[in-house]
C-alpha cells in the first residue's frame, strides 16, 4: 500500500531508530538525609494550565517527545474541557496541524484544549507509516496527563488527523479502547496489513466522521477501508445525502451505537477541506472540515462501560 507525503504522495519510510529504555534510577540510599527545602512537586513552568499556547516535553522511552498545548481564553483548570488531540501529516509538526485546521481559532470560540504531538522524525507510527516508535503509548501518556493535569474531560476525548495523522487515528480508535469518544480522521484511511485483519477494531464504541477526496490518488484504499469498519462494526448506512459540487455524504448506526459519517468530495485531493493555511488546505472543497469535526464531536460523549 502506498504511503503520503505533505505536499506530494509519500514514499514508504522505514525509521532504524530502536526504542530506547532508560534505566530506573534508585529511589533511596543508604547516606545521610542532607537537610535542606525539599523540592518542589508542582509542574513544570510549561505544564502549569493557563490560557495560550504551550510546549511541553516529556521522555517516553528514552527518547525527548513534545506536544503543544492549546487551551482558550478564560480557561481555569475548575472547569472539565473536551480535549481535542490533533495529528498532524509526515513530513510535518503540530504547528503545521494547527495552521492546517484552524483548531485553536474553533478551540477559542468554542472552550476546548487542543493538543498537538509531534512524531518523532516528523511521523507517527500510524498504520502504514512512518516509523517505529510507540506511539499509541505516547499519546496514552498524553492524555492521561491532560485529564490529570489540565483537568481535561476523560468522557469528551477526541482524535483528529490529516494524511498520516489520519490514519493515526485509526490506530488510537483501535489500540486504545475505552479512551477517545469519535475520531475524525482527514484524507487518512484505515489501511495497511492490521486494518486487514478482521479482528482488529474498536472493542468499545468509537464514532467516526470522515473526509476523502476523489482526486487522493489514495481515494480507493481509503473508501473500502471505512467500508470494511462499517461491515466489522456491522453499521447501517443509509443513502447518502447529495451536497452541493456533488459531494456525498453518507451517514450510518453501527451495532454498538456508535456513528460513522462519511464525506466523498469529488473535486478534492489529500487535502482538508476547507482549513486555513498551508498546502493541505482546501478553501475551495465545499465544506468546512473543522466546523463540521467539531460539531459532530459535540454530540458524541463517550458511553459508559
Amino acid at each position: 500500500m502506498p504511503t503520503r507525503r505533505t505536499t506530494h504522495p509519500r514514499s514508504a519510510v522505514s525509521l532504524a531508530i530502536a526504542a530506547l529504555l532508560l534505566p530506573l534510577t534508585a529511589c533511596g540510599s543508604d547516606a545521610k538525609e542532607t537537610p535542606g527545602p525539599r523540592p518542589s512537586k508542582k509542574p513544570a513552568a510549561a505544564e502549569i494550565p493557563r490560557p495560550g499556547d504551550h510546549e511541553v516535553t516529556l521522555s517516553w522511552k528514552g527518547e525527548k517527545r513534545v506536544y503543544t498545548v492549546h487551551a482558550p481564553p478564560g480557561y481555569t483548570r475548575s472547569e472539565k474541557l473536551p480535549l481535542v488531540v490533533a495529528m498532524h501529516p509526515y513530513p510535518a509538526d503540530g504547528k503545521a496541524m494547527a495552521a492546517i485546521s484552524g483548531l485553536n481559532a474553533k478551540a477559542d470560540d468554542e472552550n476546548f484544549l487542543v493538543a498537538y504531538p509531534d512524531g518523532l522524525n516528523r511521523g507517527f507510527n500510524a498504520l502504514i507509516c512512518c516509523g517505529t516508535e510507540d506511539d499509541v503509548g505516547f499519546i496514552r501518556t498524553l492524555t492521561t496527563r491532560l485529564t490529570k493535569t489540565w483537568n481535561a474531560d476523560p468522557s469528551r476525548i477526541y482524535a483528529t488527523g490529516i494524511s498520516n495523522g489520519g490514519d493515526m487515528s485509526y490506530k488510537l480508535a483501535v489500540e486504545l479502547p475505552d479512551t477517545f469518544a469519535a475520531i475524525a480522521p482527514v484524507s487518512g484511511g484505515y489501511l495497511g496489513t492490521d486494518a486487514e485483519k478482521a479482528s482488529y477494531m474498536p472493542k468499545t464504541p468509537v464514532s467516526v466522521i470522515t473526509f476523502i477526496g476523489g482526486l487522493d490518488e489514495h481515494y480507493g484504499g481509503m473508501d473500502a477501508g471505512i467500508d470494511s469498519w462499517q461491515k466489522r462494526l456491522s453499521c447501517d448506512p443509509r443513502e447518502p445525502l447529495k451536497l452541493k459540487n456533488e459531494i456525498r455524504k453518507t451517514t450510518a448506526t453501527c451495532r454498538d451505537g456508535s456513528d460513522v459519517i462519511v464525506y466523498r468530495l469529488p473535486e478534492m485531493g489529500h487535502s482538508w477541506p476547507g482549513g486555513t493555511g498551508g498546502s493541505m488546505s482546501d478553501p475551495q472543497a465545499g465544506v468546512d472540515a473543522t466546523d463540521l469535526i467539531w460539531e459532530f464531536f459535540t454530540s458524541h460523549t463517550k458511553k459508559a462501560t
